[in-house]
């Protein structure tokens, strides 16, 4: 939804009356701290009411389980179309539940929102607009941080991760070569999700395997680097360390699952392809970093007790 003879993007007016039916998808574990300001903040959202769905995926096992059923019950009593859903089984963790709230949903479009993010209000109608384009399949914004100036490791965090949404995000979207949903902060078309055979829980993370298998189905996406997400980084070196340790296996596991076949898809340019390869094996550089530690030893013992290889040395040191 645009306002009248204003564009953004170059994407095609929307008017109220043609707003599709959208679904919000907040997928939770345990999140009693932030659970009730992130469900108001969803409900708040500057969109029809009764085009707006809000699936809450509850797979707590603590008092996040009691805070969500009053905040569902205060807001139903209010008209909105929101709701509880819980699983016996934590199949397929996040994945699961995203499937699972996928095939009872009435969303055309699927916004994904993790716990600890406040979308702006006018989210659904800066994102909508930009499916008018049939070929988009899913459009990503921008992950802004409300944190950032709480320590040194949230700012380190913030430099990382502005640079992978303002540089890679937004220099692979520009040359038109793989980019990826990045699990929160964005909308999917229903039918792309399905086109692409579902959410999949055999990697840690389902949010690049699926982007990878919709693009190789030939699916476009859109990253809108002006369309900011405020959230919360991880304050506590542990909470970093798992969240990371969960991005870097989960990128080697899709690479196992889906670099073959974007190298074999005749569809694709060389340098796509070359891109794909480095988005995919780019926890490959721990592995560099560990071999050059290791190679240092004798390098440093030739260095000392072998003036003979010095011609050697200074090769490797330059490699």
């Amino acid at each position: 939804y645009l306002r009248k003879g204003k564009k953004e993007n170059k994407v095609e007016v929307l008017l109220e009356n043609d707003l599709p039916i959208v679904t919000v998808q907040l997928p939770l574990f345990n999140e009693l701290y932030v659970v009730e300001r992130l469900i108001d903040t969803i409900t708040k959202f500057d969109y029809p009411t009764d085009k707006l769905e809000i699936q809450i995926l509850d797979d707590s096992t603590d008092e996040t389980v009691e805070i969500v059923a009053k905040k569902v019950a205060e807001y139903k009593a209010q008209g909105f179309n929101i709701y509880q859903h819980r699983r016996k089984i934590r199949t397929g963790y996040k994945a699961g539940a995203l499937k699972e709230g996928m095939e009872i949903c009435e969303g055309e479009f699927i916004a994904i929102f993790d716990a600890d993010f406040l979308p702006r209000t006018d989210f659904l109608k800066r994102t909508i607009p930009h499916f008018k384009n049939k070929k988009i399949g899913v459009v990503q914004t921008k992950w802004e941080h409300l944190n950032k100036d709480y320590s040194l490791l949230t700012r380190l965090q913030a430099f990382g991760l502005d640079a992978h949404f303002t540089v890679e995000q937004t220099g692979r979207n520009s040359g038109k070569h793989f980019i990826n949903f990045n699990g929160t902060a964005g909308i999917w078309r229903k039918s792309c999700i399905e086109d692409a055979g579902g959410w999949e829980a055999d990697t840690l993370t389902e949010d690049l395997d699926l982007s990878y298998r919709a693009q190789l189905k030939g699916w476009e996406f859109k990253y809108l680097e002006k369309l900011g997400s405020p959230a919360e980084l991880p304050a506590a070196m542990n909470a970093l360390k798992n969240q990371q340790f969960r991005w870097t296996k989960g990128a080697a596991e899709c690479t196992v699952k889906n670099l073959g076949k974007v190298v074999k898809h005749s569809n694709y340019q060389f340098w796509t392809k070359i891109n794909a390869v480095f988005h995919l094996m780019n926890s490959f550089l721990f592995i560099a970093i560990l071999c050059i530690a290791l190679l240092s030893i004798p390098l440093f013992i030739i260095k000392q007790h072998h003036p003979e290889l010095q011609t050697f040395f200074n090769f490797a040191t330059i490699s």
